[in-house]
């Protein structure tokens, strides 16, 4: 039942089966084996019209930031089941758009080309495969998928509709200083690299701290993250991040997991573990250790200058520390030599004694780490005398430490604003659907560990899930 307000000309639609029924069969007509025509061809220069699932406190976020990207989308619609969270996603929108309560029947929206979805972890599915099927293209924050059937029916579905957009929220693939460390890696600067070292260390508060509400299933949905039935918990929430860079940098996936997690320090009726160490064994051998406790947020890279989050990726030849930025602080990545060996000893020339007690040996000059270099500070010899000077100006601040290369803009502005450029070009997404996937396979698998105590290999992922064939 439509509410009203003569001061306010948006609307909140509650709707039933029957009218969802009536308004997706006006908007797509679907066959299983079949995908939806698309309702409109967009213009090169057209602007995207977008609507906003799940407006919680990532959503307004996120809406906060699609703000950036003015001129290539329009909000026109947002929606979400609590009141409270729906006004305020319209406001932070701030295009007047129309409000829903129920997201099937914003999906029959016409003029509608995308959705962007910040709805909790166990919705993702259901509301990304109604998007599919009512012909839009969608944007879903991480995790992708809840649970194993949950990604081969997504891969079913997606790989029917080739032509719609499937974006999943992994920002850091759109973040500079990452990019060129996998462009570091691809050009051999590190050798072979070999290890992750990843953690997200945090103290509990805001999201992972229980907020009290005298509704005890309403207290359960305010605090989903805390929850099985509802959340995948710090390896969803979190290290989802970073599992996704190792993939990337080592360029595979992982062929098993080991870890140990534990509900030991907080107890409040959580029933996530409350810290979890991850050992993930990749083909050539690499491995990605992590971490994530809620107890302590020191993090030992860049000195101790950042807490919380960051990523040593560790290879023969050299040494990257990172850790992607937030709208407060800019991201920041520093590499590392390895120390060069020592010369053997010319013919003829004394040795020096043997140190019995290896303990006592040195352990070598460490290297000073020197900034990870954007493309505007790599000298390419077609610079004018003036820019060529310029860059070596600012690689000598670098080298010094009296200042350090900043990404230009927000990896998450970047994120979005590919998403609606995807929208209307067709381009493929850099995190899309089998990194998705691949990111969700990882978290589940990686709890199954945990939960059992046992290795888990991803190959199993291929069974679970899955209906058993009949004899």
């Amino acid at each position: 039942m439509a509410e009203s307000n003569a001061n306010d000309k948006t609307r909140v639609k509650n709707v039933t089966r029957r009218t969802f029924a009536t308004a997706a069969a006006a908007a797509v007509a679907v066959t299983p084996n079949r995908a939806p025509a698309f309702q409109r061809v967009m213009a090169a220069n057209s602007q995207v019209q977008y609507g906003f699932i799940g407006t919680g406190s990532r959503g307004q976020y996120l809406l906060t930031h699609l703000k950036n990207t003015n001129d290539l989308g329009r909000c026109v619609a947002v929606c979400d089941i609590w009141e409270p969270n729906l006004k305020k996603g319209a406001d932070v929108a701030g295009t007047t758009p129309e409000q829903y309560k129920d997201y099937r029947e914003m999906l029959g929206r016409k003029e509608l080309d995308c959705v962007l979805i910040a709805t909790p972890l166990f919705e993702h599915f259901r509301v990304t495969r109604d998007a599919l099927l009512a012909g839009k293209h969608v944007f879903c924050e991480k995790s992708l998928v809840f649970k194993p059937e949950e990604v081969h029916a997504l891969r079913a579905l997606s790989n029917d509709r080739p032509k719609q957009i499937l974006q999943v929220g992994l920002q850091r693939r759109y973040s500079k200083f990452y990019q060129t460390a996998k462009q570091m890696i691809d050009k051999g600067m590190l050798g072979d690299v070999t290890h992750v070292h990843a953690q997200w260390h945090r103290t509990v508060n805001g999201a992972w701290k229980i907020k009290p509400d005298p509704n005890p299933q309403r207290q359960r949905m305010a605090n989903w993250r805390l929850y099985r039935e509802y959340s995948g918990g710090l390896t969803a929430e979190l290290a989802s991040h970073q599992i996704d860079v190792a993939d990337w940098m080592f360029g595979a996936s992982p062929e098993f997991v080991v870890g140990v997690g534990g509900n030991d320090y907080i107890r409040d009726g959580r029933d996530v573990y409350d810290n979890i160490q991850l050992i993930y064994k990749y083909p050539k051998g690499q491995k990605l250790l992590y971490s994530s406790i809620s107890t302590n947020e020191h993090l030992p890279l860049f000195g101790a200058s950042r807490t919380q989050f960051g990523e040593r990726i560790i290879g023969t030849k050299a040494t990257i520390e990172i850790t992607v930025g937030t709208d407060n602080e800019p991201a920041l990545g520093m590499w590392y030599r390895e120390p060069v060996p020592p010369s053997a000893t010319p013919a003829g020339a004394k040795k020096e004694a043997v140190v019995a007690n290896a303990s006592l040996a040195s352990t070598g000059k460490g290297q000073r780490g020197l900034p990870i270099l954007f493309d505007r500070d790599q000298i390419s010899g077609n610079e004018s005398f003036l820019d060529k000077e310029m860059k070596f100006a600012r690689r000598w601040l670098y080298s010094k430490g009296v200042m350090v290369p900043e990404e230009d803009r927000n990896p998450v502005d970047i994120e979005l604003e590919s998403f609606l450029e995807s929208v209307r070009t067709g381009q493929r997404p850099k995190a899309d659907l089998e990194v998705g996937l691949a990111d969700s396979t990882a978290v589940m698998l990686s709890n199954l560990a945990m939960d059992e105590g046992r290795r888990v290999y991803f190959s199993e992922i291929d069974k679970l899930g899955k209906a058993p064939k009949k004899a």
